[in-house]
């Protein structure tokens, strides 16, 4: 079985601003290769007992697997939201050249 290096970890942020200025943060900081920030959605949620709705910004990170920790680190320093969403999905497959890209950025192929 091969080990899973790559990883999509997604978040959500209530405006298109704050999305901006984490994926510039993690993308500058070397943390992610690429983020990509899905136009407003609405959510539907329980919060404390109550279904809650709410416009949010999707936030894709593509990274390493091994900088989930610095990732998760920096997602919840510069959230607004008192427990915002973090899920880690493992890339398994995908183009090889896109993967090489995502494990060393400055090396485009």
């Amino acid at each position: 079985m091969t080990a899973v290096l790559y990883q999509l970890v997604l978040t959500t942020m209530p405006d298109g601003q704050s999305a901006q200025q984490l994926g510039e943060v993690l993308v500058r900081e070397g943390l992610a290769t690429c983020v990509n920030i899905l136009p407003p959605m609405q959510s539907i949620y329980t919060w404390r007992g109550k279904v809650e709705t709410a416009t949010e910004h999707l936030v894709l990170v593509k990274s390493l697997v091994s900088r989930y920790a610095a990732i998760q680190e920096r997602i919840q320093a510069l959230h607004p939201y008192e427990l915002p969403e973090i899920i880690a999905v493992p890339i398994a497959n995908g183009l090889p050249a896109y993967l090489a890209w995502l494990h060393n950025p400055e090396i485009a192929p």
